[in-house]
């Protein structure tokens, strides 16, 4: 069993996967795209990654705001979840991201990771976290798969 987790953003998707014992997330890299709403190259190479990775199953980070209230960002993202979904066959979970980005951000900086540079790792390392939340969840029994 390996999960794909990705952190849908504007112009990137980050992108993790698990080890085959769902222990552990690793990043695998950000897809580029140029506009928000061009995603066929996105989701042709979101294929190419569940067939050489054997993905049985796609976790997508969901933004809710702080008060727990969905806003624009977590629409699209549940619109993303639904293409990907008739796209792939695959199910999808949607996992609250809440602040990912804010903890990738901080240990890039702690890293010593330059701020003109992080750009191209923060969406990556935002999506490991999203799924190491979600498997931590998974073996914690405090969510089904």
């Amino acid at each position: 069993m390996r999960i794909l987790g990705l952190d849908y953003g504007s112009k990137t998707v980050g992108v993790a996967v698990s080890d085959p014992l769902g222990l552990t997330a690793q990043g695998v890299e950000t897809i580029w795209r140029k506009d928000e709403n061009k995603l066929r190259r996105t989701f042709a190479r979101i294929e190419e990654l569940i067939e050489e990775y054997q993905i049985t199953h796609i976790v997508v980070g969901y933004p809710k705001n702080m008060n727990n209230t969905i806003g624009e960002r977590a629409l699209k993202s549940l619109e993303f979840k639904e293409k990907l979904e008739r796209r792939t066959g695959l199910p999808v979970v949607l996992w609250d991201e809440r602040l990912t980005t804010m903890e990738a951000e901080r240990i890039l900086e702690e890293s010593g990771v330059r701020r003109e540079n992080r750009k191209q790792y923060l969406d990556k390392l935002a999506a490991v976290f999203i799924l190491q939340g979600y498997m931590d969840s998974l073996r914690n029994g405090q969510v089904e798969e």
